[in-house]
């Protein structure tokens, strides 16, 4: 069976707790059921690794390069900050979608700023939990663009 990485950052592991006026009352748990269900309808089982460390994320990248077809990731603060996170994305071949529950374009000009957004094939931000299910369809979308070459981007049969 396909694997899908799903990578959470710091400080995601509150989710519930911290702020959820920002990021909704939703634990991380939930968010990573909906994500596992969703992407057990396309045959495809999910890997999911939170870490409060750069290197961790950084690694988990790296070990993708052999074990997953796609990643999801919300790497929370390290959007705007992780040079490295982003090189690391970079080098791995199949899809990868960003994904932030609040919308960081509307929020403090620091978070303006991704780091990633040049090297993921899109960006799911401001929908709240419905971001990670929406970030599953596109994987599978885009493995199927893969698949059919002959198909045109976004095409439907």
């Amino acid at each position: 069976m396909r694997e899908i990485l799903l990578l959470s950052g710091p400080n995601l592991d509150l989710l519930g707790v911290r702020s959820p006026d920002v990021y909704g009352t939703a634990t991380l748990s939930a968010h990573v059921e909906a994500v596992i269900a969703r992407a057990a309808t396309a045959d495809l089982r999910v890997r999911h690794l939170q870490s409060n460390f750069e290197g961790d994320l950084i690694e988990a990248v790296h070990g993708a390069r052999a074990s997953a077809v796609a990643i999801i990731i919300n790497a929370g603060a390290l959007t705007h900050s992780s040079w490295a996170l982003a090189d690391a994305l970079a080098i791995f071949s199949g899809p990868k979608i960003e994904v932030h529950l609040s919308n960081p374009a509307a929020r403090e000009p620091f978070r303006h700023l991704s780091t990633l957004a040049g090297v993921v094939d899109g960006s799911l931000a401001g929908l709240g939990g419905l971001g990670y299910v929406l970030a599953v369809d596109a994987v599978v979308h885009l493995l199927e663009d893969r698949e059919t070459p002959s198909r045109l981007p976004g095409a439907t049969a």
